[in-house]
């Protein structure tokens, strides 16, 4: 077993921190107060919420998406960036810097497009002992109506321009926050790589309005009856942000440390984000609902996998899914599977007929009995393997795939497209 206070330690482009687990720039690192806290219950490092010229919110802030019953499957907020002056705001990193050494202390910035406020801010927070600078370039709103934010994110010439400039001043390493709000988010990752990044962090929060009140027709949060598109994160966004970050890991023009950010709520969410090439996670959600201890269980958690893998470090970890992660045009058309009950787990409930019939492929065979239940089957020469089934199945293993031998070797789309005649047997989808 690996040595456990060494084998979760982290190093983000020079920026050391004793596990890869960080708070993200939010609510949970405004205050110094907050950030001592996390570090005592245990969190590696810590992102100061975004730091400029104070601004003045609105009440109220928050809004959320609920799932069955779950509370705050996806979080919305129209909350900007700190309401607390840069002095008071490098006062208490300073102080945090000193009590906790080990912890890596990240300043988040952002000011306005022109160079010397940009140098100025640089100085002041490493002046403070910040390890490092985060550029928030992906607020998308509020501070993005401001010329900040989103709006530089968006466009890659001011996205390097910018880091560019804080390079200029910076001696310690400059990590570019990047907005999911775009088209292709590795265009933005290269130009922070053009501008001298020394790694780049992703997702930060995406547009969204979580609903409408039925009853007074405003859109949540409500501001004295209106309100306006806010950022979204939370579990909700996870998957968004697995397939950004993995985009960027694989980018060969990119090629820079990642700290992945987006829906991380337990271990195995970080151990995905790493598996996918980030080098340190970000939580900010998570801690919003159930408290800093969280990090508890996340160190125990990576720690009992890492042994289980026979893993010494979490590098050893990271990007190990880079390879498997590939475009559609790539995969194996001669791959099937189809699915497969279990009749003594089957609970006679008729959901995987009724997806399947309406919402599918029609390959399930049913027939009710008079007590209520449904006996179902598979239909094993019209199942394509979809899957479908098996994800509304509410009992855990009664539906699973199975593979299927189809004797003919491995074929992608490229290669169908050579000779599609010699190949006629793929465009029956129950080949």
């Amino acid at each position: 077993m690996a040595d456990r206070s060494t084998h979760l330690a982290t190093n983000l482009a020079g920026i050391h921190s004793p596990n890869p687990f960080w708070l993200a720039s939010a609510p949970p690192t405004n205050t110094g107060d907050q950030v001592m806290r996390a570090f005592d219950a245990g969190w590696g490092g810590a992102v100061w919420k975004t730091i400029g010229d104070p601004i003045v919110n609105v009440s109220s802030r928050y809004s959320s998406v609920d799932l069955n019953g779950v509370r705050m499957m996806g979080l919305n907020n129209i909350e900007l960036i700190t309401d607390r002056t840069p002095e008071i705001n490098f006062r208490e990193i300073a102080e945090v810097k000193k009590r906790y050494p080990k912890q890596a202390l990240i300043a988040s910035l952002m000011v306005e497009s022109k160079r010397e406020a940009w140098h100025e801010m640089v100085k002041r927070a490493e002046g403070a002992g910040a390890d490092g600078l985060e550029l928030n370039f992906g607020c998308p709103h509020g501070m993005s109506e401001r010329g900040m934010g989103a709006a530089v994110g968006q466009v890659p010439e001011y996205a390097c321009q910018i880091t560019e400039w804080v390079k200029e001043a910076a001696r310690t390493p400059v990590i570019v926050k990047l907005t999911p709000n775009i088209t292709d988010v590795t265009h933005v990752a290269r130009a922070a790589k053009r501008g001298g990044a020394d790694a780049v962090s992703l997702i930060n929060t995406i547009n969204s309005i979580t609903g409408i009140d039925l009853d007074n027709f405003a859109p949540r949060p409500n501001v004295a009856g209106r309100s306006s598109h806010g950022g979204y994160c939370g579990p909700a966004v996870k998957p968004i942000a697995l397939n950004m970050v993995a985009a960027v890991a694989q980018d060969p023009a990119v090629g820079i440390p990642i700290s992945g950010i987006g829906g991380i709520s337990t271990w195995r969410d970080a151990a995905e984000f790493i598996l996918l090439g980030a080098t340190t996670v970000q939580v900010c959600t998570a801690v919003m609902h159930y408290g800093f201890r969280i990090v508890e269980d996340m160190i125990d958690g990576l720690s009992n996998y890492l042994d289980e893998k026979g893993l010494s470090s979490v590098a050893e970890l990271r990007g190990r899914s880079l390879g498997t992660v590939t475009k559609w045009e790539e995969l194996d058309l001669n791959y099937k599977i189809i699915a497969q009950i279990e009749q003594a787990k089957c609970i006679g409930c008729g959901l995987c007929y009724v997806a399947c019939n309406d919402g599918a492929h029609q390959s399930i065979g049913a027939r009710p009995r008079t007590e209520g239940r449904t006996d179902v089957w598979i239909l094993e020469d019209q199942c394509v393997g979809c899957n479908l089934c098996s994800l509304v199945c509410p009992v855990a293993g009664c539906i699973t795939m199975k593979k299927v031998e189809t004797g003919r070797p491995p074929i992608n789309w490229k290669e169908f497209q050579k000779d599609p005649e010699k190949h006629a047997y793929l465009k029956n989808p129950h080949h």
